[in-house]
């Protein structure tokens, strides 16, 4: 899973950097944060307590967050649509990488005949990981709650007076949002999206091998 994990929360935090520096905001390149290389990234919390914490638990899931890429607002050049942009960047790489991982995934199947030894479930194991954490990535930072990408894009569509109360919110929202996670109230609606997701990706006879022979 650690594979995959890295590489899911760096590509997340890669694309807002890109997407904002190509909308003319400089600063993720500035600080030297528009590079695929983890360490740069890595959150003390996010990248290592998190996914230990949910590994120890036994959670279902194990996913966790980089630390955010830098971005100055002030510097794009149609403030709302190029916010929602930037939001929306880190969820769209996620989703690009798993349909990716699903392809790959769906190659190691129907290539299962010859599988003939650990190295080969080892990479099925990885792809599937992939897929499944960036669909778990994608599906959660949708959440419309600050300071997930959800919440920013929410704020850029909602009058004037609303986005101030999300922007205000945003300082207990993880507090919130660790709540919700721990006390289970976040899955049902995480599994709404995130099942037939995996589905699309991985295919019904593929998650069952996953199952089978990963997890």
């Amino acid at each position: 899973m650690i594979v995959p994990l890295l590489f899911a929360v760096t590509i997340h935090e890669v694309a807002h950097g890109w997407v904002a520096f190509r909308l003319g905001d400089p600063t993720a390149k500035w600080s030297g944060r528009l590079t695929l290389n983890p360490i740069k990234h890595l959150d003390p919390m996010g990248s290592i307590i998190l996914p230990l914490m949910l590994f120890l638990l036994k959670s279902p899931v194990i996913f966790g967050y980089a630390r955010p890429v830098p971005v100055s607002f002030q510097y794009l050049r149609h403030y709302r649509r190029d916010t929602i942009l930037v939001s929306s960047a880190g969820v769209a790489a996620n989703l690009v990488c798993a349909l990716v991982c699903g392809f790959l995934f769906q190659c190691f199947c129907q290539l299962k005949p010859l599988w003939n030894s650990g190295l080969w479930v080892g990479l099925f194991g990885m792809v599937g990981y992939s897929v499944l954490i960036n669909c778990v990535l994608a599906v959660f930072n949708l959440i419309p709650i600050p300071p997930l990408d959800g919440g920013r894009i929410l704020s850029m569509l909602v009058p004037a007076r609303f986005a101030h109360a999300l922007q205000r919110m945003e300082r207990f929202g993880m507090v919130l949002l660790f709540f919700l996670l721990f006390t289970g109230a976040l899955n049902s609606v995480v599994s709404l999206v995130l099942n037939p997701a995996l589905r699309l990706f991985l295919g019904g006879e593929g998650l069952a091998m996953f199952f089978r022979y990963v997890v």
